[in-house]
């Protein structure tokens, strides 16, 4: 395991910094260093920990879920309101939509599979788009009109209302039915997921508050592992009530960072966020070259000119949700662009369940691991080339703001 380690930080991190150096951005390095040392290339990887990658890219999310938190200011979610809302499952929706109209003509699949096929491909990547919003918001571009703020909030939720859908057309492509109640599960997880974190983030915050006002200092490396260990806790709470009661561990996460910086002195959240900001360049390693591990180009292959039409397509009809939750709201057409743009990537979920149906015997589960596939390697360089290029074209920067 420590070779494998070894090998995803030194060559993971080589790569990054070539990209970086061609104006390329790091992810592509980092995803294909995953391809080429993952066991469907080279296999340099250790199995030991391949099995355990799940919980090493979850653990990553978190990382870079709390930097947003602490960056999140909650009067700007204020100001973002309804747009925030819709971008939570407007676009994700369209896309489904498109899968179920057209994957049936094109890739030779059932409504139902179509809908399975929709609901992996449908969630928008935290791993690429968080970080980058959170770099917007401390540089200052977009932040006068809550851009950043309003992708971050739409994308949080976004994951959770897709797993829960996935859930449901799973069941449904196995002969079961989907109930009312099931689909109540996505509204009942966010409020949840939000008032646990809620609750995590005001002990804490009293905690530090407490020992601050008695001189008792705690070192901000000790509050980090504090905060951090509640973190994986949010997380341990969903997995041990999942089946009873439906809560978004990472929601939780998110809400327990922005109470904590409610809470806490403002000199506290800052440099709590500078060390999960410093954390995050090895967890960002960890993430995408164990992401790009789990690629099979066999697949790539396999899927076909159809499979890439058909992604066009969901993209289309993606960006026109992002576009109208953004209709009626103060942002500019070249903003509204740019929220369609940061909506693109797809990374985590699509390798996180993406051979789901593979495993469960479901007749689509090959097409579907196919197109998965084909969507991480086409949108995740995509919407970060794009981002990382048209942000400064796009957006407008705040005055007193360093440059990013």
């Amino acid at each position: 395991m420590l070779t494998s380690l070894a090998l995803i930080f030194l060559v993971g991190l080589a790569a990054a910094a070539l990209c970086q150096l061609l104006h390329i951005p790091r992810i592509l390095g980092m995803l294909a260093v995953g391809v080429a040392l993952g066991p469907h290339a080279l296999n340099l990887l250790d199995a030991s920990i391949l099995s355990i990658s799940g919980d090493l890219r979850q653990m990553a999310l978190v990382i870079i879920l709390l930097k947003a938190g602490l960056s999140l200011n909650p009067d700007d979610l204020k100001k973002v309101g309804r747009p925030a809302v819709l971008m939570a499952f407007v676009p994700a929706s369209c896309e489904i939509l498109a899968f179920i109209l057209f994957a049936p003509a094109l890739l030779g699949v059932s409504r139902a599979e179509a809908a399975v096929m929709g609901a992996v491909i449908g969630a928008v990547s935290p791993a690429v788009v968080v970080p980058r919003m959170v770099q917007l918001m401390e540089s200052g571009w977009g932040t006068k009109k809550s851009v950043p703020q309003l992708i971050l909030a739409g994308a949080s939720c976004d994951d959770v209302y897709v797993i829960v859908l996935f859930t449901a057309f799973v069941s449904m492509a196995q002969g079961g039915e989907v109930s009312a109640a099931s689909l109540l599960e996505i509204p009942v997880s966010v409020v949840l997921g939000v008032l646990l974190g809620a609750a995590a983030g005001w002990a804490i915050g009293w905690f530090f508050e407490t020992a601050f006002a008695k001189r008792r200092y705690v070192r901000n490396s000790t509050k980090t592992v504090v905060v951090l260990g509640l973190a994986f806790s949010c997380l341990a709470i969903e997995t041990a009530l999942k089946g009873t009661v439906p809560v978004s561990g990472l929601l939780a996460v998110v809400s327990m960072a922005c109470v904590l910086k409610r809470k806490s002195v403002s000199f506290v959240s800052r440099r709590l966020s500078e060390k999960f900001g410093k954390l995050w360049i090895a967890a960002e390693l960890l993430l995408f070259v164990l992401v790009g591990a789990a690629v099979d180009i066999r697949y790539t292959v396999s899927a076909g000119a159809a499979a890439i039409f058909m992604l066009v397509i969901s993209l289309m009809l993606r960006s026109l949700g992002v576009a109208v939750c953004t209709l009626r709201t103060p942002l500019s057409a070249k903003e509204r662009l740019f929220c369609c743009i940061a909506y693109l990537p797809k990374a985590t979920v699509q390798a996180a369940i993406g051979s789901v149906p593979l495993s469960l015997g479901l007749p689509c589960g090959q097409i579907v691991l196919s197109v998965a596939v084909l969507a991480i390697l086409i949108t995740a360089p995509l919407g970060a080339f794009g981002m990382d290029l048209t942000y400064q074209r796009l957006l407008t920067k705040e005055s007193g703001e360093k440059s990013a």
